[in-house]
């Protein structure tokens, strides 16, 4: 039965839109210059060179990631709801097409997710011959990779299809890696922390909820409407943030080899595992867990301030604070802070994460050397994530996963309906950095 789908006859309209605006833009402007670059710059990682282009979201200093155009705020005011939070399928239409979804075509999206969730059993076949004890991101990688011989993108493309109509098949590989991720992500769950039984999708659930459901945190099989939404929360949250981040930009950069979604997302979902990008949250709730180990409870202020105060004289980090852009608290740990108080949670964890916000940033500031004092997003998702009892840290990255796979799907989508060309940046020795320089 062939089922109608609005996003992909919205996807029709939009791409030629896309086209249109991207060819201009190089023909009007294609010569100009719109920025100097550091030498700092180049030899620190590329900070803050405009060299990329992202059209799903944008991180501003002041106000935080806007998803096209609409703030945090206005996302889950705006997006269609069920309970009290926004479907999360709604905020892949918004970072797809740039448009609020209305309420039946974020329903009809999320049915059609419903069809294409099924997991091919070769996956958990492939799952069940790794070692239990193998990092979950590297599960998830492995079980993203296993898929790639049904890409229909690359099918096509080795069959001659005109590379204008290559979004087409992308998009339906996107569809299904969207769809079988979450089931993917909770099976890996299962079988490395739990009983190793996959938990088949509940029909019933929207996306957020059933992703809550198939994990199973509390081995009950009873769904928490409070559980659930928050991962409708957290998946929307960490859903895009711009392209130059590692994961985001791994993935785009694979795509433009005319790789498909499957080799693509499998890369940036390496990059997520790293430390210093996805795997933040888990670093900072191992850190909030010491102070409650350390001082077996809830700290004083004081005493707290203290052990905060020898922690940076030993010459280390404040995990969970500071930001490469932002330089005010981050939006989405409000967002999530406000969860918390409209949820009433009240644990040990989450009252070590208020301590912190109260005290933290004053002794950052006092260093005068931190540009980004404040929490972002990774100083409170972990522990809320530990208070409803899913409390292995390290499948924290495997959560982010199936989130960030919105946005780099949609970012791909677009760079494939555009025609994007291969991305391929000029590279320099340090030699030739050092007469370029001396010369200006």
């Amino acid at each position: 039965m062939k089922l109608k789908v609005s996003i992909i006859e919205k996807m029709e309209e939009i791409v030629e839109k896309w086209r249109k605006e991207y060819k201009e833009t190089i023909s009007t402007y294609g010569e100009k210059v719109i920025a100097d670059v550091k030498v700092s710059q180049v030899l620190g990682g590329m900070r803050d060179i405009p060299s990329l282009v992202c059209e799903t979201s944008f991180v501003d200093p002041y106000e935080g990631i806007k998803f096209r155009g609409y703030s945090i705020d206005e996302v889950i005011k705006l997006l269609p709801k069920v309970s009290d939070f926004p479907y999360v399928l709604g905020i892949w239409y918004l970072l797809l097409t740039g448009e609020i979804p209305t309420r039946q075509e974020v329903e009809e999206l999320e049915e059609y997710i419903k069809i294409r969730e099924r997991l091919p059993e070769y996956v958990i076949e492939v799952l069940r011959n790794v070692p239990t004890n193998t990092h979950p991101m590297t599960q998830f990688a492995i079980a993203i990779l296993s898929m790639q011989r049904e890409s229909l993108f690359a099918k096509s493309y080795y069959e001659g299809m005109n590379k204008r109509d290559l979004w087409k098949p992308m998009l339906h590989d996107c569809i299904n890696l969207i769809a079988r991720a979450p089931v993917i992500a909770a099976y890996i769950y299962r079988r490395t922390y739990r009983d190793d039984v996959f938990v088949r999708p509940n029909e019933n659930l929207d996306y957020g909820a059933n992703f809550a459901y198939m994990l199973n945190v509390n081995d009950d099989f009873v769904l928490d409407k409070d559980f659930a939404d928050l991962i409708r929360l957290y998946l929307i949250l960490h859903s895009d943030h711009e392209g130059g981040n590692v994961s985001a930009h791994t993935c785009f950069n694979i795509s433009s080899a005319m790789s498909d979604i499957y080799y693509s997302v499998a890369g940036g979902m390496c990059g997520l595992a790293g430390p210093l990008h996805g795997n933040a949250s888990s670093e900072s709730l191992r850190w909030i867990l010491s102070i409650l180990k350390f001082f077996n409870g809830i700290p004083s202020k004081d005493k707290l301030v203290e052990y905060i105060q020898n922690h940076l004289a030993a010459g280390r980090v404040i995990p969970g604070f500071g930001h490469a852009v932002l330089r005010v608290t981050d939006p989405r740990y409000t967002a999530l802070a406000k969860f918390v108080e409209a949820k009433k949670i009240d644990s040990d964890v989450i009252r070590i994460v208020k301590l912190l916000y109260e005290v933290v940033p004053e002794i950052l500031k006092a260093t005068g050397k931190v540009k980004d004092p404040y929490p972002n997003v990774d100083g409170h998702s972990g522990a809320t994530l530990y208070h409803y009892n899913l409390r292995e840290h390290e499948f924290y990255t495997v959560m982010f996963g199936v989130s960030r796979i919105m946005g780099m799907t949609a970012q791909v989508i677009w760079a494939r309906a555009v025609g994007f060309p291969i991305e391929r940046p000029k590279s320099l020795t340090l030699k030739h950095i050092v007469e370029l320089a001396t010369k200006r």
